[in-house]
């Protein structure tokens, strides 16, 4: 029984490690702002966003994989939880970035950023 619990306290571990990794990098690039990744555009936005979607999907893909148990689920309830998820994320972000470019182009006249 004691196994079982050093291997579970060793798990969360990792996952705070990485979890951390990924935010420490995450709030340097935002600290930072490299002009390289920040002034130009990439598919409707800058790199740096592009960067910060994908590190944010991958902590969300860590913390339901770790905390919600995926990793012992059945193959095809992990596929349906994590794809919806996916799905869904990618779904917003496009209309967003839609939005967002529509809203920058009829406010611009108007409005002195």
């Amino acid at each position: 029984m004691a196994h079982a619990h050093e291997s579970h306290t060793k798990k969360i571990w990792n996952v705070f490690w990485i979890l951390s990794a990924i935010t420490i990098v995450e709030v340097a690039l935002g600290i930072i702002k490299p002009d390289v990744l920040h002034l130009t555009s990439f598919l409707g936005t800058s790199p740096l966003n592009w960067i910060f979607i994908i590190l944010t999907l991958a902590k969300a893909y860590g913390i339901t994989w770790a905390f919600m148990h995926m990793d012992s689920e059945k193959k095809w309830f992990r596929r349906a939880v994590v794809w919806t998820a996916v799905f869904l994320v990618c779904y917003f972000v496009t209309l967003f970035l839609i939005e967002g470019g529509y809203l920058h182009s009829t406010l611009a006249p108007l409005v002195k950023w």
